[in-house]
C-alpha cells in the first residue's frame, strides 16, 4: 500500500466535487487525452509540450512526474491524503477504482479514480508536525514516503483517527521538508506559509483553550475599533460577545458574536441559533466563529443571510489576526508572539 497526497485546486476550488462524488481528479486544464493509452512517460512529455507550449521544459517534467502515476502507478487499495484549503481538516480516502478517462470532461475533469473516504474532516492538529510537513508539499499529486507515514496513518485509523500524541510546538527556526516524487528521489519544497499557519494554530490551541478563544476574538474586534461586552464563562444566552461601533458602542452597527473553540464542524441548526440570538439582543448583524470550521453546506445555505451574518473558521480568524495584529493589546501579543517575514513566492521560482 502507498500513501498519495492529492490536492483539490490551489485555492480548494475543487474540494466539494472531490468529497461529494467520492472521487479524486487530475485537474490540469485541457489535458483531454487518455493517460492509460500512453505506454511511456516520454509520450506524456510530448503530449504536454504540445498542449502547453508556453511552459518551460522543467515545468513540463514536473507536471509529468505528478500526472503519470495517477494512471500508471497508483493502485486500488492505496490511500490518498486530501488536505482541505477551506477548512483546517484532512480527508483520508482509500482508492477503490482504477483510472478512468472521460473524453467529454467537462474540463478539467477528464481523469478520475473512485475513493472511499475512511477518514472524514480530521482536524490538522491531530497529525504530528512531521506528517504535516509532508502534507504541505507544493505538488498537486505526489507520494508520501518518509517518516513512516504509512504505518502511522494505519495506526491512527485503527485508533479512530485520534491524535498520535500530545501536540507539541515546533521550535522556531526548525524547517523540515518532505514528500518525494514517484521515483522517490527528488525532494519537494514545502509550503512555508502553510507550515507557519500550522505552528500558529498549535500555539493558539495551547494558549487560548475553551473560553479563552473568546478573549482572542474580543481582542481582534477591539483592534478593529469596536466597543465590546464579553459574557462570563458558562451559559451565555446565545452570545459570547456583543460588539458595537461608534463612541461607547452606541453606533448603528450592533454585532452578536458566538465563539466555538471545539474541533467539531458546526452545522446549519447551530448557526441558526445565532440568528435567533440576534433578535434577543437587538443586534442587526451576527458573527459566528468556529475554530473547528463549518460543514460544507453551511456557507452555501446561508447566502440569504449574507448582509446579516459572517462566518469565521480558523482560516478567517488567522487572516483577521494577521491584519490587525499590530493593534492588539500588549497582553495578547505577549501570549501570541508573532513575527512577519518575507520569502520568495514559490510560483515565481523557475
Amino acid at each position: 500500500m502507498a500513501i498519495w497526497l492529492v490536492r483539490a485546486g490551489s485555492h480548494g476550488e475543487y474540494e466539494q466535487k472531490f468529497l461529494q462524488e467520492s472521487r479524486v481528479y487530475v485537474t490540469w486544464d485541457d489535458l483531454d487525452l487518455d493517460l492509460a493509452s500512453l505506454k511511456e512517460r516520454s509520450d506524456l512529455v510530448a503530449a504536454m509540450m504540445e498542449r502547453y507550449p508556453e511552459q518551460k521544459p522543467k515545468a513540463i517534467m514536473n507536471w509529468v512526474s505528478q500526472v503519470w502515476p495517477f494512471a500508471h502507478v497508483m493502485q486500488v487499495g492505496d490511500w490518498v491524503v486530501l488536505p482541505l484549503k477551506t477548512q483546517p481538516v484532512i480527508y483520508i480516502g482509500e482508492l477503490v477504482g482504477n483510472y478512468q478517462f472521460a473524453a467529454e470532461g467537462p474540463n478539467p475533469y477528464f481523469h478520475w479514480r473512485s475513493v472511499k473516504w475512511i477518514g472524514e474532516g480530521i482536524p490538522r492538529a491531530r497529525f504530528s508536525q512531521d506528517l504535516l510537513y509532508s502534507f504541505g508539499a507544493f505538488l498537486t499529486i505526489c507520494r508520501i514516503q518518509r517518516n513512516d507515514a504509512e504505518a502511522r496513518l494505519k495506526a491512527m485509523a485503527a485508533n479512530g483517527w485520534k491524535a498520535e500524541s500530545t501536540s507539541t510546538l515546533v521550535q522556531p527556526g526548525k524547517v523540515m521538508t518532505d514528500a518525494t516524487d514517484t521515483a522517490g528521489t527528488e525532494s519537494v519544497e514545502t509550503n512555508l506559509e502553510v507550515l507557519g499557519n500550522d505552528q500558529i494554530t498549535r500555539l493558539i490551541e495551547a494558549r487560548f483553550k475553551g473560553h479563552a478563544l473568546t478573549r482572542l476574538v474580543d481582542a481582534i474586534l477591539k483592534a478593529q475599533g469596536y466597543s465590546t461586552y464579553v459574557s462570563p464563562e458558562g451559559a451565555d444566552g446565545g452570545a459570547d460577545i456583543l460588539a458595537g461601533s461608534g463612541p461607547m458602542g452606541f453606533g448603528e452597527q450592533r454585532i452578536c458574536v458566538e465563539v466555538k473553540s471545539g474541533s467539531e464542524l458546526i452545522d446549519r441548526p447551530t448557526v441558526d441559533k445565532l440568528l435567533g440570538a440576534m433578535t434577543k439582543f437587538n443586534a442587526n448583524q451576527g458573527l459566528f466563529v468556529s475554530w473547528g470550521g463549518f460543514k460544507s453546506n453551511v456557507q452555501k445555505e446561508l447566502a440569504s443571510s449574507f448582509y446579516r451574518l459572517r462566518l469565521w473558521g480558523p482560516q478567517e480568524l488567522l487572516e483577521q489576526l494577521f491584519t490587525h495584529y499590530d493593534a492588539l493589546s500588549d497582553e495578547i501579543k505577549a501570549e501570541l508572539p508573532l513575527k512577519r517575514i518575507w520569502t520568495v513566492a514559490h510560483s515565481e521560482i523557475d
